[in-house]
């Protein structure tokens, strides 16, 4: 993940949902105006039991 964010799942979680919450209304996005891959923020996270709830708009 070279877009800046953190490689740490653990604050990648944090930095995410805060970005999803307060600045997009989307996963997808959030990805599209980073640039970075959904798959590769939805597979780290899954890695330490989080998925993404589209009704809720965040890692859960």
């Amino acid at each position: 993940m070279q877009s800046g964010l953190p490689k740490d799942p653990f604050l990648l979680l944090s930095v995410v949902n805060t970005k999803i919450r307060d600045y997009y209304a989307t996963l997808d996005n959030l990805c599209e105006d980073m640039c970075v891959d959904k798959n590769d923020i939805v597979n780290a996270l899954k890695g330490i039991d989080y998925e993404y709830d589209e009704s809720r708009h965040q890692f859960v």
